[in-house]
Parts: structure tokens; sequence; C-alpha cells
């Protein structure tokens, strides 16, 4: 992969680690600013939507790892190599998932396995 693609990747990986942290950020100061609710009913409305927000900011904290990761690989020239086969990613692969560290055929072998092990 040439510097220019690369350099592309490192900006759309950390554009999205930076719109994460802000949701992050949002999030903790909108707790912050809470206040309980006298009424049951209100505060268990209240409970239930902090309960899926944390579950959205858990997703979105291990995807920041996944980006971390990208952005290593970036930086060791490793980015866009399969980690499973050495092949190619693809421009396209990483243009639909730029946190993509195996290739396609490597990532369906994995899934493939994963659901059999699940039955």
């Amino acid at each position: 992969m040439c510097a220019e693609q690369l350099a592309f990747f490192r900006e759309i990986l950390e554009a999205e680690k930076r719109s994460l942290l802000d949701n992050a950020r949002q999030t903790l100061a909108s707790i912050q600013h809470t206040e309980t609710d006298p009424d049951p009913n209100d505060r268990a409305s209240s409970e239930e939507k902090y309960l899926l927000e944390f579950r959205v900011r858990d997703r979105e904290r291990k995807l920041l790892k996944k980006i971390d990761e990208a952005l290593a690989r970036i930086e060791s020239k490793e980015y866009g190599w399969c980690q499973e086969t050495g092949e190619p990613i693809g421009i396209p692969r990483l243009l639909a998932r730029p946190t993509a560290s195996l290739c396609l055929e490597a990532q369906e072998r994995r899934e493939l396995k994963h659901r059999q092990y699940d039955h």
C-alpha cells in the first residue's frame, strides 16, 4: 500500500476515534448532570436508557481498541495485509471496514469455524 493510501486510512481511523471519544465524553457529561427522579417509574426509565447507552459505549470501546490496533499496523507498515494469510486485504474491504485485519476469505473461514463451535 502506498503512502497516500496509508495516510487516507489513517485519517479515516483517526476521525472515527475522535468521534467515538466525543460520544463517550457527551455520555459522561449527560450522566453527571442527571438528577435522580423521585418517581420509581421515571427512575426505572432513566436507568434503562443509561443501560442501553452503556452497552453502546462498551461496543464503541471495543471498536476503539481495533482502531488503535489498525493505527499501529499503519505505523508498522503491516496495514492492508491479512494477519492470517499474508495476502492483501483489498481496498474495497478496507473502505467498508477500515479496522479489518483479515482478508475476506480468512474472515469467512473464522466465522464459519466460530458458527460450527457455537452449535
